[in-house]
């Protein structure tokens, strides 16, 4: 299912895709951020173990904190920055999530 935005000003009828910056825990309790326009398929890819490598071999994945963008080079910085931050930082970001600043823990 692609997750639909608005559509393009500049051509109305061709409809833009949201962009997404997330974080999942995994089994073993690290943290790992990806991005992409399908956030459901890519969370299924993770819990199949056909995600990032990284994931594979430490399942099950649950979904711990998602961003939207509407422009992909702002939702591919964000997860740049997200990457560079040390687990305490991602654990506030996590922590804020709970507390209503973004989409919540999911099951």
């Amino acid at each position: 299912m692609r997750h639909l935005l608005h559509t393009d000003p500049v051509l109305p009828d061709i409809p833009t895709e949201m962009n997404y910056v997330y974080l999942v825990r995994c089994a073993d309790g690290s943290l790992y951020c990806g991005w992409t326009t399908d956030l459901e398929a890519r969370l299924a890819a993770h819990s199949s173990g056909r995600g990032a490598k990284y994931t594979r071999s430490k399942l099950p994945v649950k979904l711990v904190y998602t961003e939207a963008y509407e422009d992909r080079h702002e939702a591919l910085s964000r997860e740049w920055h997200i990457k560079h931050m040390n687990r305490e930082q991602k654990l506030k970001l996590i922590s804020g999530a709970v507390e209503g600043k973004t989409v919540p823990d999911r099951e």
